[in-house]
């Protein structure tokens, strides 16, 4: 069966929708990365800009949901066109994340600590992962599956395969898929204190690479088993699988990652010879890094593949990273185009060499892109998507 994606509703730090944010991919734009106070540490962060949000209705308005909302209105019309069709019982929500609610809990604790108990106001079910889910199918009024996915970077990407199968397993005919998360002192300390925060923006793949530079955003796609609106991109294959070795670490190896990526070449019915790009997980931290050069070597040294890590303009998305790059991968086909990777070009000789993507590069068509995310504990999901024959 056939899946279609639509344009994606994208916001984040490196543009407000899915145009903005690719050309500044392209063009190497790193301006949405700002240095922010955060207690008694500053840290280099991918913001979206305050003016860019606008309240929602929820009895819970915050900021997660405002970046949600923003990225809902651009693909509203694409949504009522799947409900129209379908009807609302065959339309689904698949979203991934990973901090809900923390910026109201933060308050929350801090009159506990005071006065010995929570605001009134306060309900805890906000730090629900299935709260954003809930709010999209309120929003729209979808009455079919609701799904919230929460593995660390690859929740929305997990979230987009779990799309595909309720759509192939006619449980729907349309979902609506993708992740959204913020920038919260809870996870810029938690990361800062596993020393996994890059005191500079992040510089992934190279020799002088010393962490990550976190980011917030959402990206949000429709997918359905009709082209809605005439992209002529389809889902083509997802690989999935699971290290379950270490807490956060990867395996060294990249074995993980290079079993998702198989898996997803498989599922699409395709050689490593076909895929033309792909978007590297590519955090910046020493073994991710280390293990997905490795992974995509083995697989890809006689193809040449091109290929780029982005966080270094968006920082990293955590739960929305998997579909906010599924988005860049979207725009590069659309556009016959793709974004550059940038760190200090300084090539780690204890790594294969990648042909990372730079500017003006000559280029060949693209037809087939491939999304990798790689996330704690060894959860590994690859995507592929390609222009429908």
């Amino acid at each position: 069966m056939k899946i279609y994606l639509s344009k994606p509703g994208v916001i984040c730090a490196a543009g407000n929708n899915a145009d903005e944010f690719f050309n500044s991919a392209v063009n190497g734009n790193q301006n949405g990365i700002k240095k922010i106070n955060c207690g008694e540490k500053s840290f280099y962060v991918g913001k979206i800009k305050d003016n860019s949000l606008n309240k929602t209705n929820d009895e819970n308005d915050m900021r997660l949901l405002q970046i949600l909302d923003n990225a809902l209105l651009q693909i509203s019309q694409t949504v009522k066109k799947a409900i129209d069709r379908f009807g609302a019982k065959s339309v689904g929500v698949c979203l991934g994340s990973c901090d809900n609610g923390s910026e109201l809990s933060l308050q929350a604790h801090k009159q506990y600590f005071s006065n010995k108990e929570f605001p009134s106001s306060y309900n805890l079910n906000v730090q629900g992962a299935e709260y954003p889910c809930e709010y999209v199918a309120k929003k729209f009024g979808i009455q079919g599956p609701i799904l919230a996915f929460s593995t660390a970077c690859s929740s929305s990407a997990s979230a987009i395969c779990k799309a595909s199968e309720l759509i192939q397993s006619k449980i729907c005919d349309a979902v609506i898929v993708g992740g959204v998360d913020i920038v919260s002192a809870t996870v810029l300390l938690g990361f800062d204190s596993l020393e996994a925060i890059d005191e500079n923006i992040t510089n992934p793949m190279s020799k002088n690479r010393h962490g990550i530079t976190l980011g917030e955003g959402a990206s949000i796609f429709v997918l359905s088993r009709v082209d809605l609106d005439n992209t002529k991109i389809e889902l083509l294959g997802t690989g999935e699988s699971s290290d379950a070795s270490h807490m956060t670490a990867p395996l060294s190896d990249g074995s993980g990652a290079i079993l998702a990526m198989k898996k997803a070449i498989k599922d699409a019915n395709l050689e490593t010879k076909n895929i033309d790009y792909i978007n590297l997980h590519a955090t910046g931290t020493k073994l991710n890094d280390s293990m997905e050069s490795i992974a995509v070597n083995e697989l890809f040294s006689k193809d040449n593949v091109f290929v780029s890590g982005t966080k270094s303009i968006t920082g990293h998305t955590l739960g929305a990273a998997g579909s906010l790059e599924l988005a860049l991968c979207f725009m590069a086909i659309q556009n016959q185009k793709l974004p550059i990777h940038i760190n200090d070009c300084v090539q780690d000789e204890n790594l294969p060499k990648l042909n990372l993507v730079k500017m003006n590069e000559p280029q060949k068509e693209i037809k087939i892109c491939m999304s990798n995310s790689f996330a704690f504990g060894g959860c590994n999901v690859s995507l592929i998507i390609g222009k429908s024959k």
